[in-house]
């Protein structure tokens, strides 16, 4: 299974066609020249959320519309928020905010190489944002990455307490499961999650990297700065959103973490392994070739991949990475790669993946001893091991490197919780039961199945019986998904806060 493909891509399609169709609607002139472009005659545009990878065999591909690259495709730019921030840009490059803040005409052309460091690279050359090399320099360590990308920091969780604290339960349970992937913007306050299984996770993480090595953490040349930006606005988050817990001192570039009680020297720790030691997050980084537009995976830090690890990824183009999913090049290359091209850096998007486990496998590449699981439906499975996991999912684009980052974090709850959350059961029935073939072996739940399916049956049956959920309720996607009636005063409970 190409999750790391099935995930970009489920993520991905949908937030396309919904902006694409919202420019095309209101823009005739735009729509007038994309219709042209694909060859298309003019029809009224569909108002279906159907992810690409689920249409239909019998409908006609778009041959030969992906463009031989996307050199002239840029990413919205950022170089105007040089004139907002507080900073002694001015008197390092010797020139006027007013100035800094214009596009210099150069910037679209004299471009940062794909495979070279900042650190090595001209002064004059220019990131996908459009800010210079000089200015990123100018701009120091760890500067203000709110203002820059347009994204605010989160508020302070100051009731959080780390030895109590739960994942928000997320069911991005639907049904129909063809009709909707459920994007949405993501909430600032929660890009990076912690929860009472932090230091476990850290240290499984820090055991993978020491077992594994650039299987599980890698950065090629070229992505150095896109690694810098990543780990300090990580850190940034992190004492913004947990203050009780972290402290920065950017004069001596040393994090505090109040957690594991550790002291970091961000000056000799790279940055990947700062992110390593600190966020149970995985993350993938994309950045785009000045050659031909295209992104490629250039750094990562997986460690909760099933059925693929970084190393079979790394280096590759967008493309190549999805090419073991069917139709993708007739169906999706073109819309992904312009997706990559246009994303912009103040509109982050969200969404959940889900699947079911025994046990909680984290690391798990092909041919790991945990996928015979899957094989078998043994016979003594005990529901208490049968877990949903679900991938919480964000796609954002970093602002001074130009970067794609795609982070996901693993969260694993015992099926058992179901039993008191209303819908949830009868739902998951319905999928397990009646979802489309192709897409459940894709998710590949069947060596759960027999022991998940009576048991949500029961609860499903429960839940009527108490007068929770109605007798003639059909299964559908919850009005508040992913999340059910009620998950917030449950998840306060069993937090204690």
């Amino acid at each position: 299974m190409d999750d790391m493909g099935g995930l970009l891509l489920s993520l991905l399609g949908v937030a396309f066609i919904i902006g694409s169709l919202a420019v095309l609607a209101f823009n005739k002139s735009q729509r007038d020249v994309v219709l042209e472009r694909l060859r298309f005659r003019r029809r009224r545009s569909s108002g279906s959320k159907t992810p690409p990878r689920s249409l239909s065999p019998e409908k006609k591909t778009l041959d030969n519309i992906a463009p031989t690259n996307w050199k002239d495709v840029f990413p919205p730019s950022r170089r105007f928020t040089l004139g907002e921030i507080e900073s002694n840009l001015p008197s390092i490059l010797n020139k006027p905010l007013k100035s800094l803040a214009a596009s210099p005409a150069q910037s679209r052309t004299a471009c940062v190489p794909l495979t070279t460091s900042y650190l090595e690279n001209g002064a004059h050359l220019f990131t996908p944002t459009e800010f210079s090399i000089a200015e990123i320099r100018a701009l120091g360590d760890f500067p203000d990455y709110a203002t820059l990308s347009g994204v605010p920091l989160p508020q302070p969780y100051r009731e959080f307490d780390i030895n109590k604290a739960l994942p928000r339960p997320y069911r991005p349970l639907r049904w129909a499961y063809h009709q909707t992937m459920s994007y949405k913007k993501m909430e600032v306050d929660w890009w990076l999650e912690l929860e009472n299984t932090y230091v476990k996770r850290i240290k499984q993480r820090q055991d993978l990297f020491a077992k594994h090595g650039n299987r599980v953490l890698d950065c090629l040349p070229g992505a150095e700065l896109a690694c810098k930006e990543l780990m300090e606005m990580c850190l940034q988050f992190l004492v913004a959103r947990y203050p009780q817990y972290f402290r920065l001192d950017k004069e001596k570039m040393i994090f505090y973490n109040g957690i594991l009680n550790t002291e970091s020297n961000l000056k000799t720790c790279p940055a990947l392994q700062v992110i390593l030691n600190h966020v149970p997050e995985d993350f993938a980084i994309m950045l785009r070739d000045p050659e031909s537009g295209f992104y490629y995976f250039r750094a990562g830090v997986i460690c909760s991949s099933l059925g693929w690890d970084l190393g079979t990824k790394m280096g590759m183009q967008l493309q190549e990475i999805h090419q073991p999913i069917p139709d993708y090049k007739e169906k999706m290359q073109f819309s992904m790669d312009r997706y990559f091209a246009k994303k912009p850096t103040d509109k982050p998007i969200q969404r959940g993946s889900w699947g079911l486990e025994v046990d909680e496998p984290l690391y798990m590449p092909s041919g790991d001893p945990h996928e015979k699981h899957r094989d078998v439906q043994h016979a003594d499975l005990d529901v208490s091991r049968c877990n949903l996991r679900v991938d919480w999912q964000t796609l954002r684009r970093l602002p001074l490197s130009g970067a794609v980052v795609f982070n996901f974090k693993a969260l694993f709850t015992p099926v058992e919780h179901f039993r008191d959350e209303p819908y949830v059961p009868a739902l998951l029935v319905k999928i397990l039961k009646e979802g489309k073939k192709s897409l459940m072996e894709y998710k590949n739940t069947w060596h759960t199945e027999h022991v998940v399916i009576p048991a949500m049956e029961e609860y499903a049956k429960e839940q009527v019986d108490k007068g929770i959920v109605p007798k003639d309720w059909e299964p559908h996607t919850l009005d508040d998904s992913p999340w059910f009636p009620g998950w917030e005063e449950k998840w306060h409970r069993e937090q204690g806060f």
